[in-house]
């Protein structure tokens, strides 16, 4: 994402699709950094914020618990040594969402032949 200078709280929430409040709810609950302020004491969010946002944002789309968001977020801070724990963390996240895909493609298969189902039933009563 493109990030010509630090963004404001609206200008973030209209570009990755949160609400100011849960911008600020994330650096209340320490999924995000202190975020740099300006003079007046204004967030404004740099294009590294951003970044991470949209992983964040991933994260939650996929069902990701804050809770495991939170432990993801405190293991970047610590360094590199939890290098291991992140990447366990995101295995198993991976695992649920592909749990999750493959149960979706089961959905869609029976909603795929009903649809067959209602096409051949279509074309029968126009043949008739």
């Amino acid at each position: 994402m493109d990030v010509p200078h630090p963004l404001t709280v609206s200008e973030v929430a209209e570009r990755i699709g949160l609400s100011a409040h849960t911008l600020r709810w994330y650096e209340r609950i320490g999924l995000l950094d202190q975020v740099a302020r300006d003079a007046p004491g204004h967030r404004r969010y740099t294009r590294p914020d951003i970044e991470w946002l949209l992983l964040l944002t991933r994260l939650r789309a996929t069902g990701m618990p804050v809770r495991d968001m939170q432990r993801y977020a405190d293991l970047v801070r610590a360094g590199d040594s939890t290098s291991q724990e992140r990447r366990e963390l995101m295995e198993a996240h991976r695992d649920r969402v592909e749990e999750h895909i493959a149960e979706l493609s089961h959905h869609l298969a029976v909603i795929d032949h009903k649809v067959r189902v209602y096409r051949m039933h279509e074309q029968q009563l126009r043949v008739g």
